[in-house]
Formats: C-alpha cells, structure tokens, sequence
C-alpha cells in the first residue's frame, strides 16, 4: 500500500506547532504601525488586521512546508526539495501578498480603517520575504537533524 502523501508526521506536526508565524506576523504589523511617515496607533482595528493576517500567513506556511513533504516523499533531496518547493511556491505566495496590499491601498485613507491597512501592507511585505526565507531555512534544519 502507498504511504499518502501530505502533512502528517511528527516533525512536520511539531514544526507547525512552533508558534513563530504570530511572531514574525507582529514584526511587520509594529514595523508598518511605528513608521513616522504613516503616524499610525496600534487600535482593535489593526488587530482585526492581524486576524487577517495571520489567516494567510498560515495558509502560505502549510502550503510552503507540505510541497517540501511531497518532495521528500517522492524521493528528491532535503536540499533540493527546500529549495524547488521555496522557488515553486514564491510566485503564488507574492501573488496573494501583493493582491492583499492592493485591496488594503483603498483604505489607507479611511480615518478608521487605517490601522488594518498599515498592518495588512507592513505585516504582508515582512511575512512574505520571511516566508520565503526563515520557514525553509527552519523546516531545513529541522530535518536536517533528524
């Protein structure tokens, strides 16, 4: 019988618990919110932002770290199948980024929804150059122990 091929196994579990996609989210959000040029204050409406934010963070992450499962799973090397599934899974990832901060562009100047903006843009802009860096560069050396 064929071992199914997905996100089940207790690294990738255990990756996945790591709470570091909350972390690297607020790191982007309080960069967009503390700029001076955009004289932003950390409100519930940026935290709804963040919300968001988080949605599509995890979604990217799940995405990132299983087409790196179903590499390894078909017998590519953990080098190359980081690196194929980070080059495979980039233009989707910025497509979705950049689609968010577009949408989030035509409430910039809405005096209330200014911090959901400044947090989907900041926090969009961060997390997609972490995705693609910091979760293979992590899921690698997670394995790589193993």
């Amino acid at each position: 019988m064929e071992k199914p091929l997905g996100f089940s196994g207790a690294i990738a579990n255990r990756f996945m618990r790591l709470q570091l996609r909350p972390l690297l989210a607020l790191v982007g959000v309080l960069l967009g919110l503390f700029a001076a040029l955009l004289n932003s204050q950390f409100t519930a409406i940026s935290m709804i932002g963040m919300i968001a934010l988080a949605g599509i963070i995890v979604c990217n992450s799940i995405l990132l770290v299983d087409f790196i499962n179903h590499l390894i799973a078909r017998g590519v090397a953990l080098e190359a199948a980081v690196v194929k599934a980070a080059s495979v899974r980039a233009k989707p990832i910025v497509l979705t980024a950049v689609a968010a901060m577009m949408g989030a562009f035509f409430i910039l100047d809405a005096p209330i929804f200014n911090g959901l903006a400044v947090s989907l843009i900041f926090g969009l802009l961060v997390y997609t150059l972490l995705t693609l860096i910091v979760i293979p560069l992590l899921y690698y050396s997670l394995l790589r122990r193993r």
